[in-house]
């Protein structure tokens, strides 16, 4: 390599250097001033008789998510390979009930009869 591109090189590299100390340097005051608001905001609850695990231990209430049923199937088809599969009507339409629906049959024709 010539002089001339490996003090470019040197030069970019510096630069670059530099830039990623600048950041750390500035998530470090950031931790920094975190961490003293924390122990403030600690001392205050303190202060004022409340204990900052009890505090934590109200927000930790998760309401319990309830599974929903599976849906019945309500259209049947059958798809390229010859496969007869059904369709609860949710969701994006299966590629081959929306060809069929693009040649003009109706959905109607694909309800499983009960």
């Amino acid at each position: 390599m010539a002089l001339e591109a490996l003090e470019d090189i040197l030069e970019k590299l510096t630069v670059i250097v530099s830039e990623r100390r600048e950041e750390e340097k500035a998530n470090e005051e950031a931790n920094r001033v975190h961490l003293e608001k924390l122990s403030q905001y600690r001392e205050m609850l303190i202060a004022d008789g409340i204990d900052p695990s009890e505090l934590m231990s109200t927000t930790g209430i998760v309401k319990e998510r309830k599974q929903r049923k599976s849906r019945p199937a309500k259209y049947v088809y059958t798809d390229d390979t010859g496969v007869e599969k059904t369709w609860t009507g949710q969701g994006r339409t299966p590629g081959p009930i929306q060809a069929q629906l693009n040649t003009g049959k109706s959905l109607e024709d694909f309800l499983i009869e009960k």
